[in-house]
């Protein structure tokens, strides 16, 4: 009696869970009570359970072949519920959820949406046909799923009469993406086309050109495979075969299509690489066919199929050669794996597919571990017996790490941006209202809100600390970045070398070519004191040529060595011009020179006159019959000059002087003269330094010449000018950068050229124009025979004869003697008396001296 008590027990629970859905809420797979309804969408069966060909009544069967991996996203979408429910993002209100089972079938899916849509607390679950549903309030306010494309576009479709949301965590498929036939669907994963393009991509690179591709006949396959042939053909590759498997199981014929596939597969040897658009259920099979016909290839998957845990669990999987997959990003789900480790704690009266999954889980308990996810397929494809809770919940502990195995991150992560994307879109629009009423708001209102504001042009998107893409932050462009489109993820870089944009910038701006232009207030300055040192040149050459036969012109070297020193002060003052304006060729190369052969002329014939000067005054025997022997004008300067010649000649000709673009600011571009070789210059510039010194060194011996016609002196100032001025240009120039390098060296070829021209010229000319008693022939005797005869006595008299001339210096001096008799004596008188002076007290240097001397000066 007993047993026959436990038969017909058995045999009610088996009758009853082999029936199709008696009510509504039999249909409704899990559920919770909310303020807000969400709708979810999942394919938790493969199939749906029929005992004939093709339907013969419009009613919902059963469903069979329970998979593990989408019950995982099932339980993803309620954990992320949960999360919203007890963190502060809707205060006060409660998110709830319905749940149906698609059955991976398009009409399940339609008889869910019509659920979806039915008018909100009515008793009779029905829906209203209306011509406007702005104010209609269905039974939820947005939908999450379903995982398949074919599926999510009829159900989209259905969904766009309310404008209801709905969210997509797998549809992958690119014609989801145009908005006028899918206005209200929504996704938080890329669409087909990038992933297709970089798989080409990676097949191009890869060196593969002859392959084979197999996909499902459905929306999503035949979208993919014309995407691909697209793709392939821009990147030269080649399709040997395409095959086109059912996209359903349900279909009967699908078994005899994947075995006509291998074949075919098989017969096309040297195809090796297959690209594969199938579902996990078609790519299950296909790999279990292919391992006992040892087939093995490269196989190249897509985000469907790529980690699936239910693939890289099959026996011998690695039988079949090697998969290169792509899949979608992965996120932080450290909390849901802890959401899934107190799974048995969860309530199952309102879950049925917890219930579902606790009964195989019995069922399976004495299974392998690693066979555990098929024994539960296998198992949901009978009728289930009832199992006594104790050992449900023992099954659930120990078995708890299994779940945890078998969730692929990637969708894991996508759900959960998708549920928390709706529910910063339903705290948006809460802020003003009472959600806590269920008629706040309609559901096509959220599709105006967003999680973060728009991010206007000249701004990026910057992800906060929350994993969802869907929050964000503004974050201006930065410099020489910009962004000309609202919410783009990043700012795009201009061409640094042409093109610059500001902070914030929505546009690049080409860069402003700058150099030092005849416009620039700098530059007219620098040129009215090149123009005045022309100005000065001249009015110089202008005194010197009327005062021609002055002791003062003729002490200088005369005229002609006068004129070329004024002639090269003239060419040092007119090369700054080329340093001025747009830079050329030309101008680069002659600008450097043109300065450096004429300042090297100049100070050779200051040279020379130096060398000449100390010849003249100094009255060592052994260091005159030297100078004479060095002082060779025509030659000295020759040499000098030729030198420096060859050094820019040299110069020209292996590194010349270039128009350079410098590009390294950030908002301009200069365009300057690259002096080529650093070393030509630096040897140029030191060359002249050498010369110089040497010129300084002479000036240097002679500065205690007679005073009014001391040349050397103001030569040795105008040397230290250079120097000065020189020294203090090599830091500046090397630290300088912009269009304002060539004005600091236009400043010091003018401070050098006016030092040099002021001590050589000015004191001349003061004494020509102020002092005109001591510019004549007897002021100048009279000096040079008191120099010379100091000289003289100091250098070569004995003391005897020192006596004497002490004497005969009294007697001739005006000054000791008072007596203006002797002083008004005759010129030439003078001389002989300094001549006979010289004859009996000097003897050894009476050879050298005076009167050759006197007269060369």
């Amino acid at each position: 009696m007993a047993f026959l008590i436990i038969l017909i027990t058995c045999f009610v629970i088996i009758l009853a869970t082999s029936q199709p859905c008696q009510t509504p809420d039999d249909f409704v797979a899990a559920t919770s009570p909310g303020h807000i309804i969400i709708g979810g969408l999942f394919a938790i069966h493969e199939k749906m359970l029929s005992s004939e060909d093709y339907p013969r009544r419009p009613q919902i069967q059963k469903c069979v072949g329970f998979e593990i991996s989408v019950f995982l996203q099932t339980l993803a979408m309620i954990h992320s519920i949960e999360m919203i429910n007890n963190s502060t993002l809707l205060s006060g209100v409660k998110l709830g959820y319905e749940i149906y089972d698609t059955c991976t079938e398009v009409t399940v899916a339609m008889a869910a949406t019509l659920r979806f849509l039915s008018k909100f607390n009515c008793s009779r679950e029905t829906m209203e046909f209306k011509c406007d549903y702005s104010s209609y309030m269905p039974r939820v306010k947005a939908v999450i799923g379903s995982g398949y494309s074919e599926i999510t576009m009829a159900v989209s479709r259905m969904l766009n009469l309310q404008l209801m949301p709905q969210v997509g965590y797998e549809s992958t498929a690119e014609i989801l993406s145009d908005k006028i036939r899918f206005p209200s669907f929504l996704r938080t994963v890329p669409s087909d086309f990038h992933q297709i393009k970089a798989m080409a991509h990676l097949i191009q690179k890869s060196g593969w050109n002859w392959i084979g591709i197999i996909t499902t006949d459905d929306d999503y396959g035949r979208l993919a495979l014309n995407t691909f042939i697209i793709q392939a053909e821009a990147n030269n590759v080649c399709i040997a075969f395409k095959e086109v498997l059912p996209a359903f199981l349900s279909d009967n014929t699908i078994e005899f299509r994947i075995n006509q596939t291998l074949e075919k597969i098989i017969l096309e040897a040297q195809v090796n690489v297959i690209v594969v658009f199938l579902r996990q259920f078609h790519v299950f099979d296909l790999f279990n066919k292919a391992i006992e016909m040892n087939i093995n290839k490269m196989w190249i998957a897509s985000d469907n199929w790529s980690t699936a845990t239910k693939i890289t669990t099959i026996p011998n999987v690695k039988k079949i050669g090697k998969v290169v997959g792509f899949a979608f990003r992965r996120g932080n789900i450290s909390s849901f794996h802890s959401f899934l480790q107190n799974l048995h704690l969860l309530p199952r009266d309102s879950n049925k597919l917890l219930h579902e999954y606790a009964m195989h889980l019995s069922a399976c308990a004495y299974v392998k571990y690693t066979d555990l996810s098929q024994c539960i397929f296998n198992h949901s494809q009978r009728t289930l017996a009832y199992k006594a809770n104790k050992a449900i919940e023992r099954n659930f502990v120990m078995r708890n790490d299994f779940l945890r195995d078998y969730a692929e991150p990637g969708l894991i992560h996508s759900i959960q941006l998708a549920v928390f994307a709706l529910g910063y879109a339903i705290r948006d629009l809460c802020q003003a209202r009472d959600c806590q009423n269920p008629n706040a708001f309609q559901p096509w209102e959220q599709i105006q809100s967003k999680c973060s504001k728009e991010c206007s042009p000249g701004q990026m998107k910057k992800t906060t600390r929350s994993q969802h893409i869907c929050c964000y932050e503004c974050e201006n462009c930065p410099e020489n970045h910009y962004s000309n489109q609202t919410d783009m993820p990043h700012c795009l870089l201009c061409n640094n070398k042409t093109h610059w944009a500001p902070v914030r910038s929505t546009m690049c701006f080409e860069k402003e070519v700058e150099y030092l232009n005849w416009n620039d207030s700098l530059a007219i300055l620098l040129l009215i004191l090149s123009l005045l040192g022309i100005i000065f040149v001249l009015v110089v050459g202008i005194i010197f040529t009327r005062n021609l036969n002055t002791p003062v012109v003729k002490s200088s070297g005369g005229l002609r060595v006068c004129y070329v020193i004024l002639l090269c002060h003239f060419l040092n003052f007119a090369s700054t011009s080329f340093f001025i304006g747009e830079p050329q060729d030309f101008t680069c190369k002659t600008r450097q020179t043109l300065f450096g052969v004429s300042f090297t002329l100049c100070i050779s014939c200051i040279l020379m006159k130096s060398l000449k000067i100390l010849l003249a005054f100094n009255f060592d025997p052994k260091l005159q019959k030297f100078l004479k022997c060095l002082y060779k004008p025509i030659l000295i300067i020759f040499i000098c000059t030729g030198i420096q010649v060859v050094i820019c000649t040299l110069w020209l000709i292996f590194a010349a002087p270039t128009v350079e673009v410098n590009v390294s600011l950030p908002r301009v571009i200069i365009l300057e003269c690259e002096e080529g070789s650093i070393l030509a210059f630096g040897t140029m510039l030191g060359y002249i330094a050498i010369l110089a010194f040497i010129c300084f060194i002479f000036a240097f011996k002679g500065r205690k010449l007679p005073e009014n016609y001391n040349e050397a002196k103001f030569i040795t100032f105008g040397m230290l000018i250079y120097f000065i001025a020189w020294i203090t240009f090599i830091p500046i120039y090397a630290t300088t950068f912009g269009k304002y390098v060539p004005a600091v060296e236009i400043i010091v070829i003018l401070i050098s050229n006016y030092g040099i021209l002021c001590c050589t010229f000015f004191p001349k000319c003061y004494v020509i124009i102020c002092k005109q008693e001591i510019n004549t022939k007897s002021a100048f005797l009279k000096m040079i025979y008191s120099y010379s005869s100091h000289s003289v006595s100091s250098i070569a008299m004995s003391p005897a004869s020192l006596d004497s001339m002490n004497g005969n210096v009294t007697m001739t001096n005006p000054s000791s003697s008072g007596k203006s008799a002797t002083w008004q004596k005759s010129k030439d008188l003078q001389a002989q008396a300094f001549a006979q002076t010289c004859r009996e007290n000097a003897t050894s240097v009476s050879k050298t001296l005076p009167r050759k001397r006197i007269s060369s000066i």
